[in-house]
């Protein structure tokens, strides 16, 4: 019924968030729960952003590769990366999740993804089709997540 996403914890010389995130696995039992009947009630809600942050988690995590695992990060400062995903043999992955069809980054994904020593990291957003966000950030819709797991 929920998942529970726990903070990705190297020693990386920083102070982090060391609780887990919890997300309800079934938006639509969420939605229920909330008493939203359909989309538009959700648009004006406070929830849609973790609705949505938790579905695309669920996407996600049901087309990685056998053997992936799912992690937060978050420094105490504040810089964060919502899904941090370890692939079979070790390469991170950097999503971010944002439910705008002209999403934005803060400073603090680049510097997480400098603390990480990543080159570069993917937004998941309700776009049509993907499009480079800076040179570090790459915004892909849902129809393709298999290209968070290619080399």
């Amino acid at each position: 019924m929920v998942r529970v996403l726990p903070p990705y914890s190297a020693n990386l010389g920083k102070r982090l968030v060391k609780s887990p995130k919890v997300y309800f696995r079934d938006s639509g039992l969420l939605h229920a729960l909330l008493n939203l009947p359909d989309y538009h009630a959700l648009l004006g809600h406070p929830v849609l952003g973790a609705s949505w942050e938790g579905w695309v988690i669920e996407q996600i995590l049901s087309q990685a590769p056998v053997g992936s695992r799912p992690y937060f990060y978050r420094t105490a400062s504040g810089n964060e990366i919502d899904l941090l995903l370890e692939l079979p043999g070790g390469p991170l992955r950097a999503i971010e999740i944002k439910h705008s069809k002209a999403p934005k980054l803060g400073k603090g994904f680049a510097e997480a993804l400098d603390a990480l020593q990543l080159d570069s990291g993917f937004v998941i957003a309700p776009v049509d089709a993907p499009y480079p966000l800076s040179s570090r950030a790459r915004v892909l819709p849902l129809g393709q997540l298999v290209d968070i797991f290619k080399p």
